[in-house]
């Protein structure tokens, strides 16, 4: 099982990531960032570390580990 990890201070919540879920595992955070953004986190556990949301992420906010 793979594992997302997303830096909540770059990520500027396009939710580009969102979209490109295949598990539907990530989600906006209810929290923002210091730049006033709320940013993406991982909300299920079931990452099949397909990296699409690494990849479509314009800010490189991030990283999948498997």
């Amino acid at each position: 099982m793979a594992k997302v990890t997303i830096d909540a201070e770059r990520c500027k919540g396009c939710e580009l990531c969102i979209g490109v879920c295949p598990k539907n595992i990530l989600g906006v955070a209810d929290g923002i960032n210091n730049q006033g953004y709320h940013f993406a986190e991982m909300k299920g556990t079931d990452c099949s570390g397909c990296v699409f949301c690494a990849r479509i992420c314009p800010e490189v906010a991030i990283e999948v580990y498997k």
